[in-house]
């Protein structure tokens, strides 16, 4: 299983390298390899989180995901979505902007000797408040999400359940993340950005509800469907496919639009996890195409490839507070990413930090699983 789930990831990765060495030698071969390894280290929650929404989706959803959605985070996240950026940010159109990642200033230099042009690291860096907002409360949205859901099991139960009991109060999610950008505008952001800020998290917020939101209504859909057909007679679907119905039945076009909005979901998802990756590549390298082929090619199929090992394996629910410490740690990181707007936070922190979490729940799942079957043979 290893092998075939990892198995593509592997030749992906050896195809990078060397493409990285024929474009810049034995420099950017390492650049690249240790950008694949930064991507995979900072986004094994994304993997966690990943594979707990794409185990409700169908086959074909998943293929999708695999497929299309590896191209959207290769080409869109780690070479479009910088260029776009520095597009909008800078007035050049998409062949300057490319032409101005290729052609830095010599040496560290922020500006092109004798201009006032900015580079396109500088550019990218600038916009960092506006993208931290964003991904920050999408993902600060998730996180609150979980946080006050009702759940069977509980991690860390001392605070979980309480947080569970004020959950209830409608909205209550909303609130504290309005009020978490009014206090990140107000007080860590530059006074020059505070309104970028605001609007920059509004839609990031938007964003959230909107997709999952979608997503949670049409998968009510299908479930309802389902419920109905199985108690259906089978003169019920009898009559109806004598009624004249032809092509995908109801269940198909439903199951095919909560799929779409589960894929639509993970795309964003995917977008805000990156968002501090692409901004972190810059302390290793700013050639766009290095970043492509390390955070993309080689981080994001790891990271696909990863998902769907978690999926295949039942890792889930083999140790079940895995997605507890994958939801933790996507909170601290959205709060670190709010916090960076008017802070800079080395990338080893936010990496760290997310794997420590994940760490923490692994080992807390092997020691519940370890009492349950003590229990078990002691009866």
């Amino acid at each position: 299983m290893v092998v075939r789930i990892f198995g593509l990831s592997f030749v992906v990765t050896i195809a990078a390298l060397v493409v990285a060495f024929l474009y810049g030698g034995v420099e950017a071969l390492i650049l690249t390899a240790i950008l694949g390894v930064f991507e995979v280290t900072l986004s094994f929650d994304n993997a966690v989180i990943n594979a707990t929404v794409l185990r409700r989706m169908s086959d074909f959803w998943q293929k999708i995901f695999l497929t299309i959605g590896i191209v959207i985070a290769v080409f869109g996240m780690r070479l479009v979505f910088p260029l776009v950026i520095v597009w909008l940010a800078s007035g050049l159109n998409p062949v300057e902007a490319l032409d101005l990642a290729l052609n830095p200033p010599p040496g560290d230099a922020a500006y092109f000797p004798g201009t006032n042009d900015p580079s396109y690291e500088t550019i990218i860096t600038d916009a960092h408040p506006q993208i931290a907002a964003f991904g920050g409360m999408f993902l600060l949205m998730l996180f609150l999400g979980f946080l006050f859901e009702e759940k069977e099991l509980t991690w860390l139960t001392w605070i979980e359940r309480p947080l569970e009991r004020i959950g209830k109060l409608e909205m209550l999610e909303v609130v504290i993340a309005i009020g978490l950008l009014v206090l990140t505008a107000s007080f860590i952001a530059p006074e020059d950005e505070r309104s970028t800020v605001m609007i920059a998290g509004a839609l990031g917020m938007i964003t959230y509800i909107l997709v999952n939101g979608l997503g949670e209504f049409f998968n009510v859909e299908v479930e309802d469907e389902v419920e109905e057909l199985a108690h259906s007679s089978e003169g019920e679907q009898e009559a109806q496919k004598s009624n004249g119905r032809s092509g995908p039945s109801d269940l198909a076009k439903a199951t095919g639009k909560a799929g779409f909005f589960l894929f639509l979901y993970l795309e964003v998802l995917d977008a805000s996890f990156s968002f501090d990756g692409v901004i972190g590549a810059f302390a290793i390298t700013a050639d766009p195409i290095l970043i492509a082929l390390g955070l993309g090619l080689i981080g994001a199929m790891f990271v696909r490839s990863l998902t769907v090992y978690l999926v295949r394996k039942g890792t889930l629910s083999e140790y079940e507070y895995l997605e507890h410490g994958a939801h933790w740690a996507i909170g601290a990181l959205a709060l670190i990413l709010l916090y960076s707007i008017g802070t800079h936070v080395p990338e080893i922190i936010t990496g760290l930090i997310g794997l420590v979490l994940i760490v923490a729940a692994l080992v807390s799942s092997i020691v519940r699983r370890k009492r349950q079957a003590n229990e078990t043979a002691s009866v």
